[in-house]
């Protein structure tokens, strides 16, 4: 951890600053978007159905992840972390917590929305807080083993943020990573590839699947894959051999999706753009309760 006044071994100032500016838009385009999202939610009474609680978890949880990146950013433009060893380790808990949360629910709206459109029964409210509430245990879950000793929470290179400790590279860690990616990463990236695929063979044959039934799955590997191929090349070889700017890259790329998840889950569905469309436009909002 950089002290107060000192850079972090292998950066500069400017990039300190550059990594900080870059964290602090991350979060704050994340913030905007997914608070927006929650809002219209809780505003818009044609958005309170079960299909679309599953993404509202998901905002929910991306609003998280863009807290932790605030924090991250905060401490980066400080280049110090003012927070101490536990600060740190419920720092790494909260953005584990949401981070899984956040792939979990992806695929939750994946499986929801087969459900929605290929069966003939519709999601109903039980299965859907069962879903949310299964989702946000499991990634709680998880995210406390590592306090309790499986796995371990530490400083990011950078030394103003913190998360899993993939520099031991033991037995521990091993056994921890492996287990925990096949749950709550590969098993939900999965489930979503598997969900859309049977939509586009159901729904292609008579007409165009209502939702992009591609984006998902490539944004979710795209978003997290880094962090995974860094933590698997830290089972196989020491990764603190790795510049240290380049292990923070997977940090920088994973706190992009909350705002790549509201573009594509909140924006992207024209009943929630309608609901946050109202939220910026009250007068509107009256106009539509008249009608």
């Amino acid at each position: 951890m950089a002290e107060s006044g000192t850079l972090p071994p292998g950066f500069g100032e400017l990039e300190v600053l550059a990594v900080g500016t870059v964290l602090l838009v991350e979060a704050l385009s994340g913030l905007s978007l997914n608070i927006l999202t929650i809002l219209s939610f809780c505003k818009t009474p044609e958005l309170r159905t079960p299909s679309h609680l599953l993404v509202l978890s998901l905002a929910l949880a991306d609003t998280g992840i863009s807290l932790n990146a605030l924090v991250a950013a905060t401490s980066s433009l400080l280049r110090r972390w003012p927070y101490g060893s536990e600060g740190c380790q419920a720092h790494g808990f909260q953005g584990f917590a949401t981070a899984l949360a956040s792939i979990c629910s992806s695929a939750a709206i994946a499986w929801g929305r087969y459900h929605h459109f290929c069966t003939r029964s519709r999601l109903d409210w039980n299965t859907a807080v069962s879903l949310v509430l299964f989702v946000w245990l499991s990634s709680a879950f998880w995210a406390a083993l590592p306090l309790l000793g499986w796995g371990h929470y530490d400083y990011e290179p950078l030394g103003t943020c913190c998360t899993l400790d993939y520099s031991r590279g033991d037995r521990n860690f091993t056994s921890f990573l492996f287990t925990m990616a096949f749950f709550n990463f590969l098993l939900p990236l999965f489930i979503t590839v598997v969900s859309y695929r049977l939509m586009e063979q159901k729904l292609g044959k008579t007409s165009r699947p209502p939702v992009n039934t591609v984006l998902p799955a490539r944004t979710l590997l795209l978003g997290w894959g880094p962090y995974a191929l860094l933590y698997l090349y830290a089972t196989i070889a020491d990764a603190t051999s790795l510049s240290p700017k380049l292990q923070m890259v997977p940090a920088l790329i994973a706190k992009t999706m909350p705002t790549v998840n509201a573009v594509n889950y909140a924006l992207g569905s024209e009943m929630v753009h309608r609901g946050i469309w109202q939220c910026l436009s009250p007068q509107r909002r009256e106009r539509s309760r008249e009608q």
